[in-house]
């Protein structure tokens, strides 16, 4: 346990996200200063006091030694002065750097974007993002790249008066290990799936009218696995989005099919004839025996043949996910992985450090068998890249997430004119994304970069019993006011 005592609420959330960053496997607490007398534990703990006359830093986590600084008053110094100061004591304290610094809570390609619009050189920005946030080089040329990369690809969005659309199959085969997303086993809902789509429908609907004088860029079918769908009722899906949406300026139509045990040559023939241009195959990893664990029921050889039935439907655009720091495996397991991916030759890649939710199975499994099982190193994610650029793939997208295992990244690879454009416009908030189905959030972008956001219930059989609540919702978001 490590427990955080300040009096600047607004601090909290980065402190807690700093401290569990360095010491992933603790339970992090942060309470107010006041509390510090009432709740002092017999264990090791960490006591921060951020207060009127400056911050008082005590360490003693583990026993090695006490680290004790007083940070001087002034009242200049700003968050991140704060922050980057515990940063480097802790650094000290540990003996081990990150390779994002003192970064939370904020997209790296957000502040290298921002710095490119200013006009700063690549050298300039590269310096100001080690020195403000002690980021490595390595990774600061890395947002740097990846920030110049989105700014030509999105050159022919429609910001002011254009979105994209994301419509939500909150449904899988079975539900994986290390999963927080909204998604139900299909097997128990199917049954219910022609109410589902039903209510979906009437969402569609209403979104088709409310935005039909307006520009649809990108669409995106995810989950959950769309492809958990029958071949039949997928049919009726999409024909209901070609239907009602005009396609005319769309650049993109994904569809994540994901899991290859619910892909058929019949699903894929039905996408390819609705003009979807770009889906996902979705290994993990090319190891049977982590499969099996995460919970996957499908296996290595499944998803090879998944993929080439996709090439032989006529996919050229064709995206592979996998994650690195999944349970028990090694360097030689994730170089396996990308030989076997290289042999496949998809168009992208997407490298996902595994992210420690607590929605997840797996936050429990590591309560059971420890966190030390989890190993994402730099070998790993190098391991990762070079098989991208032996792929002749560039990196096109990066986000972080909070307790991701070596506080790496994730990273989207691609080659050229096989960008996922809708994964970028979700992460960097740039335009309008309208989101339909059980757990989806709509986010509404104005000109002057305020966003507004309106959810959908997660639990399908209220989200099928309270469909008119969730269009209203969408009503008042979609209101005229400047779009």
């Amino acid at each position: 346990m490590i427990n955080v005592y300040t009096n600047r609420e607004n601090y909290q959330y980065d402190l807690h996200a700093l401290l569990k960053s360095f010491y992933p496997e603790h339970d992090v607490r942060v309470y107010n200063e006041s509390a510090l007398d009432t709740q002092k534990d017999s264990g090791s703990q960490v006591i921060i006091r951020l207060l009127d006359d400056g911050m008082e830093l005590t360490l003693d986590i583990d026993g090695r030694k006490d680290y004790v600084h007083t940070y001087k008053n002034d009242t200049d110094v700003t968050k991140n002065d704060y922050k980057l100061s515990l940063y480097y004591d802790l650094c000290d304290y540990t003996g081990k750097t990150l390779p994002w610094g003192n970064l939370t809570g904020i997209r790296p390609t957000k502040l290298t974007m921002g710095m490119l619009e200013e006009g700063l050189g690549d050298e300039e920005i590269v310096a100001q993002m080690k020195e403000t946030h002690a980021v490595s080089d390595e990774k600061a040329q890395l947002s740097l790249d990846i920030a110049k990369r989105e700014k030509q690809i999105l050159d022919r969005i429609h910001y002011e008066n254009g979105y994209s659309l994301y419509i939500g199959i909150p449904f899988c085969p079975t539900t994986c290990l290390y999963c927080s997303f909204t998604s139900y086993p299909i097997a128990v809902w199917r049954k219910r799936i022609q109410e589902y789509l039903q209510a979906l429908f009437k969402e569609i609907d209403f979104v088709a009218e409310a935005c039909r004088d307006k520009i649809l860029d990108t669409i995106y079918i995810g989950g959950g696995t769309p492809t958990t769908l029958g071949a039949d009722e997928l049919d009726t899906l999409l024909q209901r989005v070609r239907g009602r949406f005009d396609f005319g300026q769309v650049k993109e139509f994904t569809v994540e099919a994901g899991r290859a045990d619910s892909i058929t040559r019949e699903k894929l023939d039905v996408m390819k004839k609705h003009g979807v241009t770009r889906i996902s195959v979705n290994p993990q990893t090319m190891k049977d025996e982590t499969l099996k664990y995460i919970g996957r029921q499908h296996t290595v050889a499944q998803v090879k043949d998944a993929f080439h039935m996709a090439r032989e439907a006529g996919f050229d655009n064709i995206n592979m996910d996998i994650i690195l720091g999944l349970p028990g495996e090694l360097e030689a397991d994730v170089q396996n992985t990308i030989d076997e991916i290289t042999k496949l030759n998809p168009d992208s890649l997407t490298v996902h450090s595994l992210a420690i939710k607590r929605a997840s199975k797996l936050s429990q499994w590591i309560g059971e068998n420890g966190i030390e099982t989890l190993r994402n190193t730099e070998a790993t994610m190098e391991i990762a890249q070079k098989g991208a650029y032996a792929l002749d793939m560039k990196p096109y997208y990066l986000y972080r997430q909070k307790n991701m295992s070596g506080n790496f990244e994730n990273v989207g690879y691609a080659r050229e004119g096989k960008y996922g454009i809708y994964n970028i416009l979700i992460n960097e908030e740039v335009q309008t994304i309208i989101a339909l189905g059980a757990g989806s959030i709509s986010k509404r972008v104005y000109p002057d970069g305020r966003i507004e956001r309106s959810e959908n219930m997660k639990d399908v059989a209220l989200y099928i019993g309270k469909i008119d609540e969730m269009i209203e919702r969408k009503r008042v978001l979609l209101a005229v006011r400047s779009w």
